[in-house]
This record gives structure tokens, C-alpha cells and sequence, in this order.
């Protein structure tokens, strides 16, 4: 039976892989709030149900539905992936998720069970309440009989980080020192706690994501490591386009920086969408106004990245948005990972409701 570890993962000899190494499975939240997707969020489910079909060539899936609409996902995505009822507060499972752990003397897996409070709590989180995401973690690793490790005075979400198991994690200052995470604690003391509960030696941080009014700049939209010694960082030579000075920074924060080996770090750029990505009137119209999250307008500028891909099992998960810089961004990802088949997946309507199709590696 699952149970609470009082202690850290780095006195117990466990630590966050990366996440290209061998998984067991991908886990996700069917999406449905009606004030995030437009159409009671019918067009997104057809985009999860594409992107778990893709996965599941390579992997297990596990979607995670809520008691109203689980009649409705069981019937829309194959018998192949498991559905799993259970409450939440909206689709993100990479952010309220666990963040899995693993001892490589024994094999034993454990995960971090992070505080999780929107995005910003009451400061500028997205929606209140969220006391249905804070459960995710702890509900997910009960039912795979996985040890936890809970941090209540402590918020993360699985999208500010990524690390190349070797010790040396990526983030931002714009997010991890945002005042709605962490205002209690300094640079430093964040670091110590990143270092004690992912088994780490060195963060790297990058100053700003691209995402300041939603995640605070979640460092997935941003840059990620590829394999050890390597990292994916996002680029453009638009300077009109509103992420080139963001993108630029980012790229020579990297150029410049060594990982916890002392390596310095081979940086690989990855195109970002031609034409920005903008929601129509009617699309605005179709989604529902509700005290207490943010309304949606024309002018909100859809964070789309093909930075956020997802590594699994043989295989790299690519965002499409119709866009034509779709072909080259799958092909400068496969430039940067020969040995996985890369699979392209539409998902601007994912990105209408705030990120792309989000999951956590166990």
C-alpha cells in the first residue's frame, strides 16, 4: 500500500530520470471544463483522442476522466488505453501531476507529491478552486502502489522543470521566483529544495519563458534537454515575432552553460511557428464566461511552441498547428533524436485552452 516518505529522495538514493529514459506509461486528464474549451471542449477530447492513440503504439496510456464524462471517453478512445475515473479541475496533468522518482540500486520507483495552486494561487492563478488538482498526484500513485514524498510548503508544477538525470536541471526565474509560488523563499533556498527532492547538483536558469500571463513561463514552452549534454532551445529570426528576444536570451544562457558533469551543453534550435496563433470571435463566443477564471479575448496571443513535445518509448510526440513551420519543426526534431520515430499531432486546439497535450512519464 502507498504511503507518505518522511524524508527526501537524495537521502534515500532516488532521483528524477529523463525523461527520455524507458518508461512504464504516460498518464493524462481528458479535458472538459466548458469556461477553457470552447464547444464543452469537443474539439480538444478529438485532439486527446489523437494524441493517445499516438501513443499508445509505443506505450501504455492511462487518461484519467472525470464521473460525467466517463461514459463518453471510454467510448471515444480504444479499448487499448485504460480509463481511470477521478475528479479534477482541468486538463494538465504534467503540472498537478507526480513527478516519478527512481533508485537505480534497487529499481524502486517513488514520486514527488508537490504542491500545486494554479499557477499562482490567489497572486494570478488561473482558475479557484483547485483542490481537486492538488489530489491528482497523491490519487495516481495510490493506485500504482507508489511511495510519496509530499512538499506542503512547497508549490511546483511538472511543466517549470526538466533535467537530464544526471543531476542538472532547466527552469526559469520568471516562474520558479514568481510572487504566486514560492514568495516565503529565496533564489537559494529554492535551489536546495529542487536539489534535495530531485537528487540534483546544478540548475540552470534560464530568465524568462514565453508564457507570462498563464504558467509565469513555464521553461517546457522554452527549452529541455535531448540527452545528457544536450538541449532543445526555441529560436526565430523574426524580430517582429514577439518571443525573438525571449527565444535569444534563452539560446545564449545555454551556449553558455556547462551541466553538473562540467559539460558544456551542445544546443539544438528548434523553429518557432511561422504566424501566431490567435483565437476567432466565434471560437471566443463558444467558450463559457465564469466568475473566477480568466476570460478569453481575440487578442490573447495561444502560446504555441513546438518545444512542448513529449519523449517516450521509441518515439517524440510533435505539436501541429497548422502552421508552415509544421514540417521543418518535426524535421529539425528528428534531426535531434535519429533513434525515435516522431509523430506529429494537431493540437491548436489544445493550445486555445493554455498548452499542449500534457502528460506525466512514470
Amino acid at each position: 500500500m502507498a504511503k507518505r516518505i518522511d524524508s527526501t529522495p537524495k537521502k534515500d538514493g532516488f532521483r528524477m530520470p529523463g525523461e527520455f529514459e524507458p518508461q512504464k506509461q504516460i498518464w493524462m486528464i481528458w479535458p472538459e471544463r466548458p469556461d477553457n474549451w470552447r464547444n464543452g471542449g469537443k474539439p480538444v477530447q478529438k485532439a486527446y483522442v489523437e494524441g493517445g492513440k499516438a501513443i499508445r503504439q509505443f506505450e501504455p496510456v492511462t487518461m484519467v476522466v472525470s464521473y460525467g464524462q466517463y461514459a463518453h471517453a471510454r467510448n471515444a478512445l480504444p479499448a487499448d488505453i485504460r480509463v481511470v475515473e477521478m475528479s479534477s479541475n482541468d486538463s494538465w496533468m504534467r503540472d498537478c501531476g507526480p513527478t516519478f522518482l527512481k533508485n537505480d540500486q534497487t529499481g524502486e520507483v517513488r514520486a514527488v507529491d508537490w504542491d500545486f495552486n494554479a499557477w499562482g494561487g490567489l497572486v494570478d492563478g488561473l482558475y479557484f478552486p483547485w483542490d481537486a488538482d492538488q489530489a491528482i498526484a497523491q490519487k495516481v500513485c495510490e493506485i500504482e502502489n507508489v511511495d510519496t514524498y509530499r512538499t506542503p510548503d512547497f508549490v511546483l508544477e511538472g511543466g517549470s522543470i526538466h533535467v537530464d538525470g544526471e543531476g542538472t536541471l532547466l527552469t526559469t526565474e520568471m516562474c520558479l521566483l514568481s510572487e504566486g509560488r514560492n514568495p516565503h523563499m529565496s533564489k537559494e533556498e529554492i535551489e536546495e529544495k529542487l536539489k534535495e527532492y530531485l537528487n540534483l547538483e546544478k540548475i540552470i536558469w534560464i530568465k524568462d519563458g514565453i508564457d507570462p500571463d498563464e504558467t509565469n513561463g513555464h521553461i517546457d514552452d522554452v527549452a529541455c534537454f535531448v540527452r545528457p549534454g544536450e538541449v532543445a532551445c526555441i529560436w526565430t529570426d523574426d524580430e517582429d515575432n514577439p518571443f525573438y528576444e525571449a527565444a535569444h536570451a534563452a539560446y545564449e544562457t545555454l551556449s553558455n552553460a556547462t551541466d553538473a558533469k562540467g559539460r558544456a551543453l551542445k544546443v539544438h534550435k528548434l523553429t518557432m511557428p511561422k504566424e501566431p496563433v490567435y483565437m476567432t470571435q466565434e471560437e471566443v463566443d463558444a467558450i463559457d464566461v465564469v466568475e473566477g477564471t480568466l476570460p478569453r479575448t481575440t487578442d490573447d496571443y495561444a502560446i504555441a511552441s513546438y518545444m512542448n513535445f513529449l519523449i517516450g518509448n521509441d518515439f517524440v510526440l510533435v505539436p501541429q498547428y497548422d502552421d508552415e513551420y509544421d514540417e521543418m519543426a518535426l524535421q529539425q526534431v528528428q534531426q535531434m533524436f535519429p533513434e525515435r520515430e516522431v509523430v506529429g499531432v494537431p493540437t491548436r486546439e489544445v493550445v486555445y485552452g493554455g498548452g499542449n497535450i500534457h502528460c506525466i512519464t512514470q
